[in-house]
């Protein structure tokens, strides 16, 4: 499933501002190749005549004051194409359904602040964006091969 998806998944990669090129197209395949050879994650896909349109990928997380699995849904991405559509929607629910089936306590996802049609998207799912925590990152370096990305 790598191979079909790696070049909508480095389409997205472009979207957050990642350079477009050979190498990077090579290293978004080989990563998808990785995580799911590992069973680090769950891709689902959205086809239309044996292309895919849209994908989505979720990592396994924990919850450490629930006591119980949770999901993580790092990407969401569907071709310009076909956005407006409901394959977006279609591969949240899909998402969701993974969830319940698994007895995760969530699915935790983040977006750009400005993708206004993301954030629409998840709020009419009933996403709710978190107040509980506040969420930090330190980005730790980059590693050999590595583009500049946003």
């Amino acid at each position: 499933m790598a191979r079909e998806l790696s070049g909508l998944f480095h389409r997205y990669r472009l979207f957050y501002g990642y350079p477009d090129s050979e190498a990077e197209l090579a290293r978004a395949e080989a990563f998808l190749t990785e995580r799911l050879s590992r069973n680090e994650s769950v891709v689902a896909a959205a086809m239309e005549e044996g292309t895919p349109v849209g994908f989505m990928q979720l990592y396994p997380s924990f919850s450490s004051l629930s006591l119980r699995p949770a999901w993580i849904l790092n990407d969401l991405f569907v071709d310009p194409a076909w956005r407006g559509r409901g394959v977006a929607r279609e591969l949240l629910r899909e998402a969701e359904r993974l969830g319940a089936e698994t007895g995760a306590a969530y699915i935790q996802l983040s977006t750009a602040h400005g993708n206004a049609a993301a954030r629409r998207l998840y709020e009419s799912e009933g996403y709710e964006e978190e107040r509980h925590f506040a969420v930090y990152e330190r980005i730790i370096g980059k590693q050999p091969g590595e583009e500049d990305g946003p």
